[in-house]
């Protein structure tokens, strides 16, 4: 498609969107009296309408029946967890018992790294990406400090080559092969939350399960943003949070996947909880833990369910379009907008750069020569929503669920204006 960067041409993309009808399904911010262009979903996706009704539904049944909801309510609380998974297996590419919403996702990998983390004096290494999201940092030093390591000796980063601003999978896969024998977990955020790359998920897994390692991914960043193959992938855990491109609410539940072949292994290690019991039995207070074979099994308490609604709320929004058709209008807006991008650099002589590589889902991360901060504050002050990273970037994220080519139209003369001033 030959892009123009001219309102009308934008207009044209707009009338031509299949997805168009669900703008009109979010709340919007404004800026003098105008919604805003929201480039902030890969932190924190707008609030869609039909939420506040499925939170409604548990406050009145709350409300109506007090502890007989658990049982009663219209959406009985005691298995509310269970509608989510059918809707989350299709966007993480899993069977619908390998898929569990609880806690939230520092506290998910924690967890399942009691059960993928099993060092040995010989096997304890852990291989992630240099400068890895902070939580997982610190998750992944707390663990190895936790089973006697020092994290010099037992996390091995791999890092970007000089004057790159992406990491290049052979790089990844010589350094898995390196370390060989002594690698016990690949952990890696399947896309990174500076850059907007997406790591090849499959051809990683691969590798380290050849060199038997155990593989998991954070996918903060991923789910609900590209597409996922959890299950055909063999990856043995995941976990993601729910309040980004899935549009749950801030700091709300987080999923976790673990691959079917773990479900019925009793010998494997985790920490459990009564939730994670046999449904059946769970209200009978047995001394020993059953577990039900299923992801399920790593819960640990009831789920708070005034969570689940907004996330339930958004899932149903996710099953009504399904990722193909998200992952389709995701490609043609970012496209357009790394269009509109050049278009004004090229106006602006050189005012910035992309440093999001090719591989990439629903996210243009920019370093800008020259402008920092005060740039940024012109965009926010004028009605774009976006978000600034040390030391002079700015991402962009345009959700295909609510943003519009009109909007990558505006930003790009909001920007140019800026710029010039």
């Amino acid at each position: 498609m030959q892009f123009e960067n001219t309102l009308s041409f934008a207009k044209s993309l707009d009338l031509k969107d299949e997805l168009s009808d669900y703008r009109s399904q979010f709340h919007f911010p404004k800026v003098n009296n105008k919604p805003v262009v929201y480039f902030t979903g890969n932190s924190l996706g707008l609030q869609p309408k039909r939420t506040k009704k499925f939170v409604d539904e548990i406050m009145a049944d709350w409300g109506d029946l007090a502890v007989e909801g658990h049982f009663h309510a219209s959406k009985p609380w005691w298995d509310y967890h269970e509608r989510l998974a059918e809707p989350l297996s299709h966007i993480v590419g899993a069977k619908k018992e390998e898929v569990c919403v609880m806690n939230t996702l520092t506290v998910n990998l924690h967890l399942l790294m009691v059960s993928f983390y099993r060092p040995t004096s010989k096997r304890f290494k852990i291989l992630c990406e240099e400068k890895a999201f902070p939580s997982d940092q610190y998750m992944l030093q707390s663990q190895v400090r936790h089973h006697g390591f020092e994290p010099s000796e037992a996390l091995v980063e791999v890092a970007k080559r000089d004057g790159e601003h992406y990491w290049r999978t052979e790089d990844i896969l010589a350094k898995i092969e390196e370390i060989g024998d002594k690698l016990a977990l690949v952990l890696i955020g399947g896309v990174n939350y500076y850059n907007g790359q997406v790591f090849d998920m499959q051809t990683i897994t691969r590798a380290g399960k050849a060199v038997g390692a155990n593989v998991g991914w954070d996918l903060a960043h991923a789910a609900g943003n590209i597409e996922l193959e959890l299950h055909e992938w063999e990856v043995d855990f995941a976990a993601w949070c729910s309040y980004k491109y899935m549009n749950s609410g801030p700091g709300n539940a987080s999923g976790i996947f673990v691959h079917e072949r773990h479900l019925k292994n009793d010998k494997l290690q985790r920490f459990e909880g009564w939730w994670g019991t046999k449904k059946d039995t769970r209200f009978l207070m047995k001394p020993e833990f059953e577990s039900t074979h299923t992801a399920d099994s790593w819960q640990l308490s009831n789920p708070p369910v005034l969570s689940l609604a907004p996330y339930l709320a958004s899932l149903e929004m996710f099953d009504e379009v399904g990722m193909e058709k998200l992952i389709k209008k995701q490609k043609l807006i970012v496209a357009y907008l790394e269009f509109v991008l050049r278009e004004i650099d090229k106006e602006t002589e050189g005012s910035f750069e992309i440093i999001t590589p090719a591989d990439r889902g629903c996210q243009l991360s920019v370093f800008l020569h020259g402008q920092g901060r005060k740039l940024f504050d012109y965009l926010m002050e004028n009605g774009v929503i976006t978000d600034w990273r040390e030391p002079n970037v700015i991402r962009l994220a345009p959700a295909p669920f609510y943003c519009s080519f009109e909007d990558m139209y505006r930003f790009g003369q909001i920007l140019k204006s800026g710029i010039e001033r």
